[in-house]
């Protein structure tokens, strides 16, 4: 029999343990619209950060072009809409920095709504190398295209 001993938050235990890598140092950032008083950089800071929204409606596109290949272990996506109710849908795909396709590593569906779904935090863990770009592109509103896309925070490690 194995037995383990954990805390009352094993999830809490391993994000706080992860190394994430500072984006702000390593890569170039491309979006296709931003609110200038939600700028794509608040994405990469630490806490207390008002997020990114797009000036735009529609389909949004945040790419991360990095400055030298690197390998990624784990990706961390935080979504956050108290005020709407919508069904967004988002996809992520990576670039290799020997070429070809881009590669989708995961398309997602959730539905917001102000009275009880008002963030969406995904987590995944990847075995991604030679990554020269990864792109997330946002269907903000699947239903009627009426809010702007919003990101709180990516992370990458």
């Amino acid at each position: 029999m194995r037995k383990r001993i954990i805390g009352p938050d094993p999830m809490r235990d391993r994000q706080s343990s992860a190394s994430w890598i500072d984006l702000r140092e390593i890569a170039t950032v491309e979006v296709t619209s931003e609110d200038p008083k939600f700028p794509i950089e608040s994405v990469f800071k630490s806490e207390g950060a008002s997020g990114w929204r797009a000036a735009d409606r529609g389909q949004q596109t945040v790419r991360l072009i990095f400055d030298q290949p690197l390998t990624v272990r784990r990706l961390q996506f935080c979504f956050a809409d108290a005020e709407h109710e919508r069904t967004q849908e988002f996809s992520v795909r990576w670039f290799s920095a020997e070429g070809g396709e881009p590669k989708e590593i995961v398309r997602q569906q959730w539905n917001f709504s102000p009275k009880g779904s008002t963030q969406e935090i995904e987590d995944y863990a990847v075995n991604l190398e030679n990554v020269s770009a990864l792109e997330l592109v946002i269907k903000p509103d699947l239903r009627h295209d009426e809010v702007p896309a919003t990101l709180a925070e990516w992370r990458v490690g």
